[in-house]
């Protein structure tokens, strides 16, 4: 089973326990304000979105890791890699992607975690395009992309 650590974070996949930790991030408006229509989910929806992504880890060899603080053994959120077939112009590319709780903002927890997941798709899984997506707008993904090390090649106001 695939597991990263970074040097305040462990990357691993998903328990039947996150699924009440990440409802309660699912939960926020202000998390879930750009993602897709800003919609926040709940329990129901957060457990086939966890059931998804291991489908994702199973199909593809990659995904979408539980991002679990070292110190606490506390879920921050998630990051990790994904298919964006919901972009078919630009595909073939992988998506490096992070939905961290807001107890965990500011802090560099998303952009350490994303930094990881994307050393782990070229390395460890041979992907040889990364993008990332983000509304116009979302000033914080932009950062995290920006010290990632990427650069903006469109722009869109709902990527679906």
């Amino acid at each position: 089973m695939v597991m990263l650590e970074t040097p305040r974070l462990v990357l691993r996949r998903w328990c039947a326990d996150d699924v009440v930790h990440m409802s309660a991030v699912n939960a926020d408006p202000e998390v879930m304000r750009w993602i897709g229509d800003g919609s926040v989910r709940d329990e129901p929806q957060t457990r086939r979105g966890i059931e998804a992504m291991e489908r994702e880890w199973d199909r593809q060899g990659l995904g979408l890791f539980a991002v679990e603080i070292r110190s606490t053994g506390e879920l921050a959120g998630f990051t990790g890699l994904s298919v964006p077939d919901f972009l078919p112009e630009l595909l073939p590319a992988v998506e490096v992607g992070w939905r961290p709780g807001r107890a965990h903002w500011g802090q560099g927890l998303a952009t350490e975690a994303a930094a990881a997941a994307v050393r782990f798709g070229f390395e460890d899984c041979g992907v040889d395009r990364i993008v990332s997506i983000a509304q116009l707008g979302n000033g914080a993904s932009e950062r995290i992309m920006t010290k990632l090390g990427m650069h903006p090649v469109r722009e869109t106001v709902d990527p679906s």
